[in-house]
């Protein structure tokens, strides 16, 4: 088969209003590229009409569409991954299927491969979301370089650049949960950004609660450092220091003062406090040790039902066999 020169891998998880104005904007934005290209859409699972919309979307285009159909929802980065897997281009673009990126960016980002970068992510320039999304992103965007020294700069933007040989460093690693930006950017060697245009949803709602980001964040920070356990393991030495100190204290208080019991709610709110710290470690080393237990058990990370592409059609058949871990002969 053809090598194309562009990939586009587009997750797709109840997005049933608003793909018909994705295909009417992204396809010509690619044609005008004057390049081989292929777009491949992950379907996570939608419950609504999306794979039925993104078969006949494929059966329009068949030359340049492929999609990739999960048998349930494994969540955004894991469709991403799939669709790293089924991409056979040389350079790999993520593009989210609402439209809050527009696909006319892409040739920015392409611009700056051809300066020489292997991983170009994107900042948005005005975003339009909530004050809450702003400050919540900044807040967690400072933490996360503090603790991983990875630096991106808009790390929920998903439309970014991927060369080749990053994205067949992302395969290999079969790393059960991940975040992909941060990946990319520990393997690439000229890593660099953009600035691009930010819209509206087009249709549709947002697919992250803040229960989602909170738990992202998490998954980011504990795959990728162990500053984490680090911190922890500092602090517990400085409270244990203060602890001992303070019942030393008490201990003289009362030899010397005599015993008293007007401190007792003080005493009280002292010990929830290091109980409260305890249970905090304890989460701590249970996302870690969670992590561990997810990938010792060697689970498929994502089952794929079913593969449309050209190769497929021309056969006269219309998927691929159920197939996990990725891509299959």
């Amino acid at each position: 088969m053809n090598t194309p020169v562009l990939s586009v891998v587009i997750p797709v998880y109840n997005e049933e209003q608003g793909l018909a104005s994705l295909f009417a904007r992204l396809y010509p934005a690619l044609d005008a590229l004057g390049i081989t290209y292929e777009i491949v859409f992950v379907n996570d699972g939608s419950r609504d009409r999306s794979a039925a919309i993104l078969r006949e979307q494929f059966q329009r285009r068949p030359d340049v569409t492929r999609v990739v159909l999960f048998n349930g929802n494994f969540g955004q980065h894991m469709a991403i991954m799939a669709g790293f897997e089924y991409t056979r281009g040389q350079r790999v673009v993520t593009l989210d299927a609402d439209l809050q990126n527009p696909p006319e960016e892409i040739r920015k980002l392409l611009a700056k491969m051809d300066e020489g970068s292997d991983y170009v992510g994107s900042i948005r320039r005005q975003r339009n979301d909530s004050t809450w999304r702003h400050i919540a992103s900044r807040a967690m965007n400072q933490l996360r370089e503090r603790i991983t020294r990875i630096k991106i700069t808009d790390q929920g933007c998903m439309l970014r650049a991927y060369d080749r040989n990053v994205i067949d460093a992302m395969v290999r690693c079969q790393e059960v949960n991940t975040f992909i930006p941060a990946l990319a950017y520990t393997f690439a060697r000229t890593p660099s950004e953009v600035m691009v245009e930010h819209e509206e949803r087009a249709e549709g709602e947002s697919k992250y609660s803040l229960y989602s980001l909170i738990r992202l964040n998490f998954d980011l920070m504990t795959g990728f450092s162990v500053v984490p356990l680090q911190w922890f393991s500092m602090l517990g030495m400085l409270v244990s220091l203060f602890s001992g100190l303070f019942f030393v204290f008490l201990l003289l208080r009362r030899l010397i003062v005599g015993p008293e019991a007007e401190g007792l709610f003080t005493l009280f709110a002292l010990v929830f406090f290091l109980i409260g710290m305890a249970l905090f470690g304890i989460g701590l080393l249970g996302e870690y040790v969670g992590r561990i237990y997810q990938q010792v058990r060697h689970r498929p990370r994502y089952l794929v039902a079913a593969v449309l592409e050209e190769s497929t059609q021309a056969h006269g058949q219309a998927a691929m066999p159920l197939a996990s871990f990725g891509r299959q002969p």
